[in-house]
């Protein structure tokens, strides 16, 4: 269920009206107003790739990268994540629907490491916010094919 405060925040950012981030340490690398925010959700796959080994050196407000990999021969909707260009893990299948399409839509889109945890459940390691880059905040080159088959900003 959408909470109120998001609802307004999609809604006035759909119609012009910059809004500010609800929490104001959640984002504070963002030099410009983020655009709308599409959705938060955990890390996936954090402990098969290179987060345990960069966990020290990542922060909340740190960005992160987003790209479709539809080659992927689990799931042709994954969503790869990069932090400083290190795979780090992907957006959970069960919520990279809409997020692949955008990217294959050559929409702009970035996540923000909101929240890391110290716990042993690795799925609740890292919560992950991805913004729709509606006011050039991301200043990354279209969307492009790599030639390992995948779509999105790297």
């Amino acid at each position: 269920m959408m909470n109120k405060r998001k609802f307004l925040k999609g809604f006035l950012s759909l119609a012009g009206v910059v809004t500010a981030p609800v929490a104001a340490g959640r984002v504070a690398r963002h030099t410009r107003s983020p655009s709308p925010l599409i959705q938060t959700s955990p890390l996936a796959g954090f402990q098969h790739y290179e987060g345990e080994r960069l966990w020290p050196k990542m922060h909340p407000g740190d960005r992160l990268k987003l790209r479709h990999v539809p080659s992927n021969p689990y799931d042709n909707r994954a969503v790869e994540i990069r932090w400083n260009g290190n795979m780090i893990g992907y957006l959970p299948r069960h919520e990279n629907t809409a997020i692949s399409q955008m990217l294959d839509r050559g929409e702009t889109l970035y996540g923000i490491l909101v929240e890391k945890y110290e716990t042993d459940n690795l799925w609740q390691r890292i919560k992950l916010e991805v913004w729709h880059d509606l006011n050039g905040f991301a200043m990354v080159s279209k969307g492009h094919e790599s030639e390992q088959g995948g779509r999105g900003y790297v």
